[in-house]
């Protein structure tokens, strides 16, 4: 096949490449993908999926033709999209043949009867042997870069094995995985200069974050207002730059206060999400309570594990996480999250109030 090559003006800059977690990853693209793949202008030996820069694989596919020489393995693997060459090396465990005794003869007669290493080295050879050499029809795995040598695409192996899959059960997981995928990373073009030039949204928020998250934790904050907090922030808007481009006239933007505003929601949103705070009731007044220094919710929690604990269902290990929070949406607030109840389990906890008997488990101390 020729190989295909992208317009440097479209390729990424390569600086920016390890901003994408696809590239350090090995891709599950199907076959065909990876024979279309164009190849960068910048780096001979990285290719391009949907602007994802791309150097390594991994394929599930039949062997449908194969070739052995003395140092590796060549397969033909068909993942019912195309087939790739796949060079699989062997290593030396794998070359050593003949009788494994002739250099430990001695070793092997004192162990007679009991456990011998040349033995054991043997089986384990042989079991390598086993899981590396194929046979047409057979099921392989295999991860490695992808080249491109006399005009073929092809993957050379690091790791490669047999796949016994007599119930289909590891093709359908595979099956059933890679389209989510396509759907989730694949498919969506990365636009790494965002990334890049987003870095600084993403530590202005993570800012704003430990600002409140400290203010409330100083002050011993059981419940607040945003705008009990939003004068925290005001320092973080104020000094961030407004530019424009010198032949562009100056464009209306949002105003210091829209963008506080904006900061101050964001932030309170990653909190909720966090489980620091949470809003007891959804109402025209926002007031958010904090999760660790509301004592009602941790009464709540504990006299629900208590009056439970009691029943038969549940007195041998104790109450599950997610039964506790059914209980207490329906006896406390149903907009106590997850991550809220969490906190609040591991306070209880590190005050000796309640003991985990297992992963998820809680009964009263």
């Amino acid at each position: 096949m020729q190989a295909a090559t992208m317009d440097p003006a479209e390729e990424p800059p390569s600086m920016l490449w390890g901003l994408d977690p696809i590239f350090s990853a090995f891709a599950r693209l199907y076959v065909r993908d990876i024979l279309q793949m164009t190849e960068s202008i910048q780096v001979p030996g990285i290719y391009f999926y949907n602007l994802h820069p791309i150097y390594k694989v991994d394929v599930l596919g039949t062997v449908v033709y194969k070739r052995e020489r003395e140092d590796f393995f060549c397969y033909g693997v068909d993942d019912g999209t195309g087939v790739i060459n796949c060079l699989c090396w062997k290593n030396d465990l794998f070359k050593q043949e003949g009788d494994p005794t002739k250099s430990g003869g001695k070793h092997s007669d004192g162990a007679q009867g009991g456990f011998s290493l040349v033995a054991e080295l043997e089986k384990l050879r042989q079991a390598q042997q086993d899981r590396c050499r194929l046979e047409i029809g057979e099921l392989l795995r295999v991860r490695g870069p992808v080249k491109t040598s006399r005009q073929q695409r092809e993957i050379m192996a690091s790791t490669y094995y047999k796949v016994n899959d007599p119930m289909m059960a590891v093709q359908i997981a595979w099956m059933i995985e890679v389209p989510q995928l396509y759907r989730q990373c694949y498919d969506k073009p990365l636009k790494l200069q965002s990334i890049a030039t987003g870095d600084s949204a993403i530590s202005l928020l993570s800012k704003a974050k430990n600002i409140i998250r400290d203010f409330l934790k100083q002050k011993s904050v059981t419940r607040f207002r945003p705008y009990d907090v939003q004068d925290l922030l005001q320092p973080l808007t104020s000094s961030q730059p407004q530019t424009a481009s010198a032949d562009q006239e100056p464009v209306a933007g949002p105003s210091a206060c829209q963008q506080l505003q904006q900061l101050l929601k964001e932030t309170l949103q990653i909190l909720q999400d966090e489980g620091t705070v949470y809003r007891k009731v959804i109402s025209q007044d926002e007031v958010y309570h904090v999760t660790e220094h509301d004592k009602d919710l941790l009464i709540a929690v504990k006299d629900i594990i208590r009056e439970d604990s009691k029943r038969e269902k549940y007195a041998e290990k104790g109450c599950h996480i997610l039964h506790i929070l059914s209980a207490v949406r329906q006896r406390y607030s149903i907009n106590v999250s997850k991550a809220a109840l969490e906190l609040v389990l591991k306070s209880l906890e590190c005050n000796s109030d309640i003991v985990s008997t297992s992963d998820s488990h809680y009964i009263v101390f």
